[in-house]
């Protein structure tokens, strides 16, 4: 199964903690769809100007395994609204950071970690 045209299902709930630690990080039909959102109004477009693969580091994270890998309670990944990018450089993240900012619509954008990795998430009721 296909999120988007360049996310597959497996790509966007694989995590390594999930299954060392037998975490079922499976998303319902509302969290699906939103991933669907955040794929095709942030991914996609991203993915079509970079014009090469990206990767994804982080997509849908069950409340679960959120909490295993210290995320925020409020944390948009588990809701299917959040996806973590990466280009596999720094260089490079910041020049999807900044595509992103100046021709995406989004609810959250930010740098992690110096340009480790980027965090986008698509809200319908709340981008910006």
């Amino acid at each position: 199964m296909k999120i988007s045209e360049h996310i597959s299902y497996e790509e966007a709930t694989k995590s390594q903690t999930a299954i060392r630690c037998g975490i079922k990080n499976t998303p319902t039909d509302q969290q699906l769809e939103n991933m669907r959102l955040v794929a095709d109004n942030c991914f996609e477009p991203l993915r079509k100007w970079y014009g090469k693969p990206l990767i994804v580091s982080s997509f849908f994270r069950t409340e679960e395994l959120n909490k295993k890998i210290g995320g925020v309670k409020t944390s948009q990944h588990c809701e299917g609204k959040a996806i973590d990018i990466d280009t596999g450089n720094k260089i490079d993240n910041e020049k999807i950071f900044d595509w992103c900012k100046d021709n995406l619509i989004f609810c959250q954008l930010i740098n992690e970690y110096d340009f480790s990795w980027v965090h986008i998430s698509y809200d319908e009721l709340n981008n910006k």
